[in-house]
């Protein structure tokens, strides 16, 4: 059944922009027209329109289109800020304090995982992944959860289209050895790397989902294996989605509090 839009042109921008983002493949102007109840050239000139701005993009060899790298870029720029709240860190930084390790919620953007914030509760030791800074997708627990979400084609193909670069002796690079471990995280919900990205360090991650279930970050923990092995990570899964849970609950909320909060700071 077709959707309605408003009549704005802003409007209706962000209808077709919502649209396209909600589907699992490539749609044309037509099928974007006849679910929107847009005229044809209405359609056509809006999304010529997005396409100029990078918001909207053909997908390769094809007419159809698919959300553009721009948004992709804004999209992870929104979540980064909306993570960055004074309540959402503060969850942030009980669950890291409940585990005593550094904890790091992480988003995708670009095909690499770009880190939005961390809490760092003892001194530095291996890999910290600070506010900023970026890591592949293919050696991090985030970046295995975003393509275990993916459908199993699309997954296929980000996996043969990335870099597989070998970091450590346990980096995975063989593309059917990496989609085995993919589907096991998808099957599992969460996922762990061991020593994958930079020898010592191991680590896991769980979802931050939307109402409707949807990936908008992931929440994690990284330390040395000298101090917590591979296998011990799973002690860590618990905690770690108790409060992802609470940061998806904070998506329905108001954020009113956070300038009295964040005027607490010292």
């Amino acid at each position: 059944m077709p959707q309605t839009t408003s009549d704005g042109p802003l409007d209706r921008a962000f209808a077709i922009v919502g649209h396209v983002a909600a589907q699992v493949r490539a749609v044309s102007v037509a099928e974007i027209a006849s679910s929107l109840s847009l005229p044809l050239p209405t359609a056509h000139r809006l999304i010529g329109n997005l396409e100029q701005r990078g918001l909207l993009q053909k997908a390769v060899g094809t007419k159809r289109y698919v959300v553009g790298n721009q948004l992709v870029t804004l999209s992870a720029k929104v979540i980064g800020a909306a993570f960055r709240t004074a309540r959402r860190h503060a969850v942030l930084r009980a669950v890291a304090a409940e585990i005593g390790e550094q904890c790091e919620i992480g988003v995708v953007r670009d095909n690499v995982v770009a880190y939005v914030d961390s809490v760092r509760v003892s001194q530095p030791q291996g890999l910290q992944f600070n506010p900023g800074e970026a890591a592949p997708l293919h050696c991090t627990s985030t970046g295995k959860i975003y393509m275990s979400r993916l459908p199993l084609r699309a997954r296929e193909k980000l996996c043969r289209a990335l870099a597989l670069t070998k970091y450590t002796e346990t980096t995975i690079v063989d593309i059917d050895s990496l989609m085995q471990v993919l589907e096991e995280t998808r099957k599992r919900g969460w996922a762990k790397t061991n020593e994958e990205y930079v020898r010592g360090v191991v680590g896991c991650a769980v979802p931050i989902l939307s109402p409707d279930r949807e990936l908008i970050a992931c929440l994690g923990v990284s330390v040395p294996v000298a101090r917590v092995s591979f296998a011990e990570l799973d002690r860590f899964i618990a905690p770690l989605q108790k409060a992802a849970a609470l940061l998806s609950e904070t998506i329905l909320g108001d954020d009113e509090d956070d300038a009295d909060e964040g005027s607490k700071e010292p």
